[in-house]
C-alpha cells in the first residue's frame, strides 16, 4: 500500500492532534493556496460523494506527476474509487482502492518530483509512494495542514513527497471528508467507516502544459 512511510509521522501527529489543530486554526487562512490559476496550467474537477473539489494541476512545477495524474483520470482509473485513508489535521488519501478495499492495478511508477520548490502546505495535493522515492503510481493525498517540515524534500536522506496540484475550490469539501469517522479494515487503519467515493475526475484546460498527457514509458501494470 502506498504512503507507508507516513504511518510513523501520522502516529506522532495524532498524539498531539488537539494542540496542533488549535494552533493551526488561527493561521490556516494564510496557508490556504486557493486563488488565481496560472494561465497555462490545466485543472481537474474531482466529483466526490461529499461534493466537488477543483484543483489546479501544477504542470509548470511537476510535469511528470501531472501527466501521470491526467493519464489515470482520462483512463477512468479514479472513477468509483474511495478516499481510503483519512487522518484529521494531517491528510486525506485516495486514488488506489475501490469501495471493497480492493487495490487497483497501476502503470509503472514515476520519478519523484519533490524537489520542485512547491511545499506540502494545506490544500496542496501530492503523490503517495512507498519507501522507494520513485514508486508513486496513482495514489495521491491532500494536505489538511501545513505538513512542509515533515513531507518536503530535505536532501538525499529525506527525498520528500512531490506536490503536483493545489485546491482552488472546494476546500470545505476536503475538510468535510477529514471529519468523518474512521475504522480499521483488515490491515488498513484510518479507513472511513462509511466509504467516501471519488466518483470521477474531469480534466479541463491545457493538458499539453504537462508535456504528454499519456507518457508512453508508463505502460506496464503492477
Amino acid at each position: 500500500m502506498n504512503f507507508a512511510p507516513l504511518a510513523r509521522l501520522a502516529t506522532r501527529h495524532a498524539a498531539g492532534r488537539p494542540i496542533t489543530t488549535a494552533l493551526l486554526g488561527a493561521t490556516l487562512c494564510l496557508l490556504s493556496p486557493q486563488g488565481a490559476l496560472a494561465a497555462d496550467n490545466p485543472t481537474a474537477e474531482l466529483k466526490t460523494s461529499k461534493g466537488v473539489i477543483v484543483v489546479e494541476l501544477l504542470a509548470d512545477k511537476a510535469p511528470k506527476s501531472v501527466a501521470n495524474f491526467i493519464r489515470y483520470a482520462r483512463e477512468g482509473h479514479y472513477n468509483a474509487t474511495i478516499f481510503h485513508r483519512v487522518i484529521a489535521g494531517f491528510v486525506v488519501q485516495g486514488g488506489g482502492f475501490d469501495a471493497k478495499m480492493t487495490q487497483k492495478s497501476t502503470h509503472a511508477p514515476i520519478a519523484n518530483e519533490a524537489g520542485n520548490g512547491v511545499s506540502n502546505e494545506r490544500g496542496t495535493l501530492a503523490m503517495a509512494r512507498t519507501m522507494d522515492p520513485d514508486s508513486a503510481t496513482s495514489q495521491f493525498y491532500i494536505n489538511l495542514a501545513d505538513n512542509s517540515p515533515a513531507l518536503n524534500r530535505a536532501g538525499p536522506q529525506r527525498p520528500g513527497y512531490a506536490v503536483f496540484a493545489r485546491v482552488v475550490k472546494g476546500m470545505d469539501v476536503v475538510d468535510s471528508i477529514a471529519g468523518v469517522q474512521t475504522t480499521r479494515v483488515g490491515p488498513y487503519s484510518d479507513v472511513p467507516a462509511t466509504p467516501i467515493l471519488l466518483q470521477s475526475v474531469t480534466i479541463s484546460g491545457n493538458e499539453r502544459a504537462a508535456g504528454q498527457a499519456a507518457p508512453a514509458a508508463a505502460s506496464e501494470t503492477r
